[in-house]
């Protein structure tokens, strides 16, 4: 077994915890390491530090897989970790059946994601030292899992870092095409061959609970109230509106909402279960747009949702355009404004606007322009929030800091001239853990927001 000895001058992050040693921390190397095995980390004085494995060919040389001495990454080694990651989900998620499994160096295993979708799992192999070892990893599943099927989902450039090439395909058993799961008590069905990463995204389950005190009491609003009425001898509560007839609509009492980047559609299906009353479902992908669609029909929301295939920039200017030509026109009376060119497409508003965009940021490069975005659409977004609305926004690019995304997001509120009340902020799920001092864990970013103008 080789060993790696680090620089004396570099930063002492090995020691903090974080589970990376770049090429460039590297001060020797003494013997031979194959691509991909097992190396022993060790201090400029000799000290022993980690066992990961190495890399020459990536600029993060040596992925830690253990604080303690490794001689070998077999089966009996992946069975032992992907215990330990089956019991942290069975105690913070139980009678959870599809979830995220095995999250990488979050789990002590880095380069590998395994997402369970009831009896099949989708695996990602991100890293040459996991990329040796599909074989073990593959039995390690069969033995702990008991899955129907395996199937492998590493068709992300992210390998190339790694000189891999994408695959994608059957590793073991039968997976269909696509499955179907249950989420916070709803039937969502995932395409495991073409959906984006694995087919669907875990780490916002919570988030999209957390929007249902959002979804009620929006009735007063429009006139309707609770009023005391005589049925068959028993006195009732029931909605009548301003002009005093009785409103049958079941869900007379819900919010409007926009959801952007719907990808599956989960945040509507959250939606609609906690009481909406309308949700326009949004994707620029019309693949997604169609799944979602699925999922709504199974769920029994056909009533309640509209889709739209577009890109969601362009959609939210356009609504913006549409609304302030609509206040011009308003102004009308006051004179200056030329009333028979034709109004502006868009101009809609809703109770509660849903932003869950892609990755934006990919590199610390990119971060400027990804604030430009996210500033973008949460500006265009909170000035279609109805007053008192509110603003449920997200970010998973890693690069933009939780502190960042607060800035820009504040930045956007005030050439908006909108007062934002924070009423949520909040990280990926419990089946996305994050190690203290691994700052490249804490990706995920959700804002619960009121809108109010000034």
């Amino acid at each position: 077994m080789a060993d790696v000895y680090l620089e004396k001058s570099r930063k002492k992050r090995l020691e903090a915890g974080h589970p990376w040693v770049y090429r460039n921390e590297i001060a020797r190397i003494e013997g031979e390491p194959e691509p991909g095995g097992i190396v022993r980390v060790l201090s400029a004085s000799g000290q022993f530090l980690a066992s990961g494995y190495y890399n020459a060919k990536s600029q993060i040389a040596v992925r830690i897989v253990g604080f303690d001495a490794v001689a070998e990454m077999d089966r009996a080694f992946f069975a032992d970790r992907f215990r330990r990651c089956l019991e942290h989900r069975e105690r913070f998620l139980p009678g959870v059946k599809s979830c995220r499994l095995v999250y990488g160096e979050a789990d002590f295993l880095p380069g590998l994601v395994v997402d369970r979708f009831d009896d099949v799992l989708v695996v990602q192999i991100l890293s040459l030292g996991m990329e040796r070892r599909r074989e073990q990893i593959v039995d390690a599943l069969v033995e702990v899992f008991a899955p129907a099927g395996i199937y492998e989902r590493s068709d992300v450039a992210v390998r190339e870092l790694e000189g891999l090439e994408p695959r994608k395909g059957l590793l073991w058993g039968d997976c269909p095409r696509h499955v179907e799961i249950e989420e916070n008590g709803l039937r969502l069905i995932v395409d495991i061959h073409e959906g984006q990463k694995t087919g669907y995204f875990f780490d916002q389950r919570e988030n999209r609970a957390l929007i249902k005190p959002l979804m009620t009491g929006w009735g007063r609003r429009s006139g309707i109230e609770l009023r005391e009425t005589e049925e068959d001898g028993v006195r009732v509560l029931r909605p009548f509106n301003a002009r005093g007839k009785r409103v049958t609509f079941p869900y007379w009492d819900g919010a409007t909402v926009l959801e952007c980047f719907s990808h599956t559609g989960s945040f509507t299906l959250n939606a609609c279960k906690y009481g909406a009353k309308k949700v326009t479902c949004l994707d620029i992908s019309e693949h997604a747009i169609e799944t979602a669609r699925q999922n709504v029909r199974l769920n029994g929301f056909e009533d309640r949702v509209e889709f739209v295939v577009a890109d969601a920039f362009h959609y939210l200017r356009e609504q913006v355009r549409g609304l302030e030509d609509r206040k011009s026109r308003s102004k009308a009376a006051k004179g200056g404004i030329d009333t028979s060119k034709p109004l502006a497409p868009g101009g809609r508003t809703w109770d509660v606007v849903i932003l869950d965009p892609p990755a934006f940021a990919k590199s610390r490069s990119a971060v400027e322009g990804a604030c430009r975005g996210y500033k973008d659409i949460n500006l265009h977004g909170m000035k279609l929030v109805n007053e008192g609305g509110y603003l449920v926004t997200a970010s998973c690019s890693y690069h933009v800091r939780p502190e960042l995304f607060l800035e820009t997001i504040q930045a956007a509120a005030v050439d908006a001239r909108k007062t934002l009340r924070l009423v949520e902020f909040r990280g990926a799920g419990k089946d996305h853990p994050h190690i203290l001092g691994v700052d490249e864990g804490n990706y995920l970013k959700f804002a619960i927001f009121e809108v109010r103008s000034r």
